[in-house]
């Protein structure tokens, strides 16, 4: 039944049994915490230069002479 909505929510049900009712509030949690809004986020202008920077770059590699 994997990757199912019973499926999900028998997993859902066996979490909530095995680890308490507010498992899903503390993995939340959790995660809320985690974030800092720092990085690019915080400055725009070093975003834009870092994308402009990466745009540049080839993946394909130099044109080959026929």
């Amino acid at each position: 039944m994997a990757g199912t909505k019973d499926g999900g929510r028998l997993a859902a049900a066996t979490n909530i049994r095995k680890y308490g009712k507010d498992f899903y509030a503390r993995i939340g949690a959790m995660g809320g915490k985690m974030g800092h809004t720092g990085g690019f986020y915080a400055n725009r202008d070093l975003a834009r230069k870092a994308g402009a920077k990466g745009g540049r770059i080839s993946r394909r590699g130099k044109a080959k002479k026929q």
